[in-house]
């Protein structure tokens, strides 16, 4: 129930953010900073803010419909997460420049880890008994 929970909570996160940059993608320049100068650039941002980040919520949304896919969606988006929040706070620590959606990024991210992680944990104590 609390995977449930968790994947329909991280798919109306991940799915809407990612659509809205996938068709959005000047949002970026106000919001985070990320600005295209070229087409090129600006496909780089519909693929890795949109496309990348409309899958991770998808994958939580299949997991949510189909039970079977739940440990595999949860390892998917502990790790993925961790390797987004790994890199924010590298770059912070490499380029300065915390803002508030460094922040929220970073709290996104990292919660995400922590969560995923305990009902992984969770779910495999759950099963043991």
């Amino acid at each position: 129930m609390i995977s449930s929970i968790f994947l329909a909570l991280s798919a109306l996160i991940w799915l809407p953010y990612g659509l809205f940059c996938l068709f959005q993608p000047g949002y970026l320049a106000e919001a985070a900073g990320v600005v295209a100068t070229t087409p090129t650039g600006t496909t780089e941002l519909r693929a890795m803010y949109g496309g990348l980040q409309a899958a991770i919520g998808a994958l939580a949304l299949v997991a949510c419909l189909r039970p079977s896919l739940r440990r595999t969606a949860l390892v998917t988006l502990v790790v993925l997460t961790a390797g987004l929040g790994s890199a924010r706070l590298i770059g912070l620590a490499l380029d300065g420049g915390f803002t508030a959606y460094t922040g929220a990024g970073l709290g996104l991210e990292w919660t995400t880890v922590l969560l995923g992680r305990w009902i992984l944990r969770r779910d495999a104590a759950a099963s043991r008994r």
